[in-house]
């Protein structure tokens, strides 16, 4: 499916890898990942399964001549994003994957040189593409929200004093959207970069046993962009308007590798819940895309089933372009969850 990219991504071992020894169980090639059990005997039919997809990026071994980097993954996947954005087209850029296998560093990544994720290249390239092409007849205005979704509640994160959850509606053009929810006029990527951060410290975060600062909830970075056009010759103003969403989804991982109890526990459900969920949404849009157009009709896509895929539905159907970047571990420890993983997308 065009409308559709999958990409996966393989990080090096982290620190608790490297203190038990772990063995790597993934290989790529072109876009192949293939990954082996490391229970089954070599060479058997169990030992190792391929999939393929968009893009593979291995990001396992920085000395590694085929290493991806940050740059290398945004220049795929991001670049073509925003162009579709300037297109006129609703996108969204999904990381998906386990706790602590790489989401919140490719989509955000760090503070240096070189390793900012795909949020804060997105945003810088955007500004640099509009201080490029405005003039007196195209001018373009830029507006951003931050929200988490916790146990299927809203919370604002530009607005954490605002602790309610905020409640989603149905706009009859526009399409579903969150009421009272804050959206911030930004002229700058340093405006983008003080507001993802303030945001960044309000989410909900709990230490789990697969990692110390675990996200326990979807956040959602919104860019509106509008561009407006002036046609000398008819003297009239056009209106181009794009939603850039850039979300970041909490770990899929199963309860009892979480070590996960009373509250964690019913996060998990609702976390795993609105993931099942955004799978059902994404394969259906999928096997619509491949259907002629007489039987597009009757398909039933079930985005009210969670309030993520009802959130995002102007930016999953219709008019819109969509990225997934699934995380994964390359440790041996973590087949299943890899394996889930790579099911999944």
């Amino acid at each position: 499916m065009s409308s559709v990219k999958v990409a996966v991504r393989v990080r090096p071992f982290n620190s608790r890898e490297i203190a038990r020894e772990c063995k790597c169980i993934i290989e790529m090639s072109g876009n192949t990942t293939v990954i082996t059990n490391p229970k089954a005997p070599p060479g058997s039919k169990e030992g190792a399964k391929s999939f393929n997809f968009d893009f593979s990026y291995w990001s396992h071994n920085p000395s590694d001549p085929q290493f991806s980097s940050q740059v290398m993954v945004y220049k795929d996947i991001g670049e073509e994003m925003l162009q579709h954005a300037f297109d006129g087209y609703n996108i969204c850029i999904f990381a998906y994957g386990q706790t602590g296998a790489g989401k919140s560093y490719t989509m955000m990544g760090r503070g240096e040189d070189g390793q900012e994720g795909i949020i804060p290249q997105i945003c810088k390239d955007l500004f640099r593409r509009i201080r490029q092409t405005t003039t007196d007849d195209l001018k373009y205005s830029v507006e951003v929200s931050y929200m988490e979704i916790y146990c299927e509640r809203v919370r604002d994160l530009l607005n954490p004093k605002n602790k309610g959850n905020l409640r989603v509606r149905e706009h009859p053009a526009l399409g579903p959207y969150v009421e009272d929810l804050s959206k911030l006029a930004v002229t700058s990527y340093q405006d983008i970069y003080d507001l993802i951060d303030e945001g960044n410290k309000a989410r909900t975060v709990a230490a789990t046993n697969m990692n110390e600062t675990s996200s326990r909830s979807h956040a959602v970075f919104t860019i509106f962009f509008t561009q407006q056009r002036h046609d000398q010759t008819t003297n009239l103003m056009s209106e181009k308007v794009s939603k850039i969403s850039l979300v970041d989804l909490a770990g899929s991982e199963r309860a009892d590798s979480t070590g996960a109890k009373g509250t964690r526990l019913k996060e998990g459900a609702n976390i795993n819940k609105s993931l099942t969920t955004l799978g059902k949404v994404i394969s259906a849009l999928a096997e619509i895309a491949s259907k002629s157009k007489k039987s597009k009709k009757a398909d039933f896509i079930p985005y009210r089933d969670s309030v993520l895929t009802w959130l995002l539905r102007e930016n999953l159907g219709g008019n819109s372009k969509t990225a997934m970047i699934a995380a994964i571990s390359p440790a041996d420890i973590n087949f299943d969850e890899t394996l889930s993983t790579l099911r999944y997308v």
